[in-house]
């Protein structure tokens, strides 16, 4: 039998790479298909309200594993995300911590609004620092000659520091502890003035008031007495991922999702 010439051993060699790479294609395509992930990985932009930050930041953990797709979070006071939105930032998905902001952006044609709901909701609290000798048994003792600073989000412009105004508005409180607030950039500046010692108490979120072990709870406003406080979500009509966004969108709404909302004490919308 005569010997194989270089350029046959070269052809053979290049047959047998042909398959076995044709091979590892096809079961690299199975692999990929029963695990549920992508091949082509999205990254969603999501612009949510700063009191959803711990909650968002676990339920997204939870669903790049089972996907592959990258969520990249911009957390802030909803009034500011709005308004980057409408400056034309890129978004994917707004989550609004009142429906106000929503509003705004609807009226606008800047998010989908068929894709929008009423995801959650909160209630308000009075937080004083863990070490902290102030007894609170109702929002009138803020009126108290020993709390000279309330930290509130600005209740201008940010919802959370809205509502706590809507509040002691309703309780004819705003006049008297007005020259006393101290306004803050969001929820969460608000409860980092009251952990720092810079103010004596401060109104944020339950949600809020319970993730710290730097302050306390000194009154619970019930739900009946404070305003209603709802979470909208939407896709942003610009959005350059639609069809990741929206199946994100339906992982927010999962039995998944409620489970993790709810261990961080917000209210789900049923």
């Amino acid at each position: 039998m005569p010997a194989l010439g270089f350029d046959m051993i070269r052809a053979l060699n290049t047959m047998k790479t042909s398959s076995f790479t044709t091979r590892l294609g096809l079961l690299t395509s199975v692999l990929v298909a029963s695990s549920g992930v992508s091949l082509h990985a999205a990254e969603i932009t999501v612009f949510a309200a700063a009191s959803l930050t711990d909650s968002l930041k676990e339920i997204a953990s939870s669903y790049e594993k089972q996907t592959g797709d990258r969520i990249v979070f911009n957390f802030g006071a909803s009034g500011f995300l709005a308004r980057q939105i409408e400056e034309g930032a890129p978004a994917d998905i707004f989550f609004s911590a009142d429906e106000a902001k929503m509003d705004g952006l609807e009226r606008k044609g800047l998010i989908v609004r068929e894709t929008r709901q009423r995801r959650l909701s909160n209630t308000l609290v009075i937080v004083v620092a863990a070490d902290s000798q102030l007894s609170l048994k109702s929002a009138k003792d803020l009126a108290d000659a020993k709390i000279n600073r309330v930290a509130l989000a600005d209740p201008r412009t940010v919802p959370a520091g809205i509502y706590a105004k809507e509040y002691l508005e309703k309780a004819r409180l705003w006049s008297v502890l007005e020259p006393k607030v101290v306004p803050t950039d969001n929820v969460r500046a608000a409860l980092s003035a009251v952990q720092s010692g810079n103010v004596e108490a401060g109104i944020v979120y339950k949600t809020d008031g319970s993730i710290s072990k730097k302050v306390k709870v000194a009154f619970e406003i019930p739900a009946g007495d404070g305003p209603a406080i709802s979470y909208p979500m939407a896709l942003v009509e610009e959005s350059k991922e639609r069809g990741a966004a929206q199946r994100f969108l339906k992982y927010l709404n999962s039995a998944d999702a409620d489970r993790i909302f709810r261990e961080f004490g917000f209210i789900v919308r049923p």
